[in-house]
């Protein structure tokens, strides 16, 4: 049995990411409803939002779900008690010290993955004792890691380093993509992009449809001095390259950025002055389709291509 499915106890080893302004119990009841791991989004929610969400959830579906919490928000020891709370049995953590809500949480019967973007913070992240951690490259949209570290070269090297589960994440929208990091040493793969652009995302119309017309190179990783983020190439983004023409301090670009730019643009549809997060892998993105039709896609794909990789031998 693969390590991710027996560890979730799903039926494929595909983990849907819980980006902001996407990931609600729509779409994370969906992903699990279709075999995979859905993770509703806790980093766009107010705590009694989540809560809300988490309900909704358990309602939508019996089958396993996570929450991801981003560690650097405001309300996290409420969001974990909530977590705690509700009995959501898995918790993805990221943007912070694994340390800090690993023992915790596995206190209350909760596995706990951590999301790095280097093998120097999956061994912290093991040492921390979580039970698996996501591997995500430098494709990946949203927060990304400063290192600049593909999925194709990071996912070896951390394969190198630690014992436990490895998920993939960044630049896999497609079952090849999946069975490419899974021999390069992954047990499944996280998918955010694709995801995003599906039917029970709760991301606008207006931005589903941009990330349709996206193509190579229509997004860059930027504000690093802030935290690294890979955002579309839109008048936002424009304004930020200008602003660093003039050599900017890290408070410059925060007055810049202000509050709840990517609610302005992933959820309200200002496709103009919002904050636009998604992978490069946008440019694969062709329709908004369901995420249950996502996910068989996705394994027809890879078992195709498990079949036809005999015709590479020498």
């Amino acid at each position: 049995m693969n390590k991710i499915t027996q560890l979730f106890n799903i039926k494929y080893p595909i983990i849907q990411g819980g980006m902001i302004w996407s990931s609600g119990y729509k779409l994370a009841s969906a992903v699990s409803n279709a075999g995979g791991l859905g993770l509703i989004g806790a980093g766009s929610m107010y705590p009694e939002v989540l809560r809300e969400h988490i309900q909704k959830c358990k309602r939508a579906t019996d089958k396993p779900f996570g929450v991801n919490i981003p560690m650097l928000y405001p309300n996290i020891e409420e969001i974990m008690n909530i977590v705690v709370d509700e009995g959501v049995k898995i918790v993805f953590t990221s943007a912070g010290n694994p340390k800090t809500w690993t023992s915790f949480l596995k206190s209350k019967g909760i596995t706990v993955v951590h999301v790095v973007s280097s093998s120097i913070f999956a061994l912290k992240a093991q040492k921390a004792g979580v039970d698996a951690i996501v591997a995500e490259g430098f494709e990946a949209g949203g927060h990304n890691g400063r290192e600049e570290t593909t999925t194709l070269t990071l996912i070896p090297m951390v394969k190198e380093k630690i014992q436990i589960p490895i998920i993939a994440a960044g630049g896999i929208a497609t079952g090849r993509g999946m069975l490419a990091v899974m021999i390069l040493g992954a047990d499944g793969v996280q998918v955010g992009s694709r995801f995003a652009a599906s039917l029970e995302s709760s991301s606008h119309h207006n931005f589903k449809q941009k990330i349709l017309d996206l193509k190579e190179g229509d997004t860059q990783l930027t504000l690093k001095e802030l935290a690294p983020v890979r955002l579309v190439k839109n008048k936002f983004y424009e304004d930020v390259q200008d602003l660093y023409r003039k050599c900017p301090s890290k408070e410059d670009l925060a007055q810049l950025l202000g509050r709840a730019r990517a609610k302005k643009g992933m959820f309200e549809g200002d496709l103009e002055e919002g904050e636009l997060e998604i992978g490069q892998i946008a440019g694969l993105i062709h329709e908004i389709l369901p995420a249950e039709k996502i996910i068989h896609q996705m394994i027809t794909d890879f078992e195709a291509a498990c079949q036809e990789k005999t015709k590479f031998e020498f």
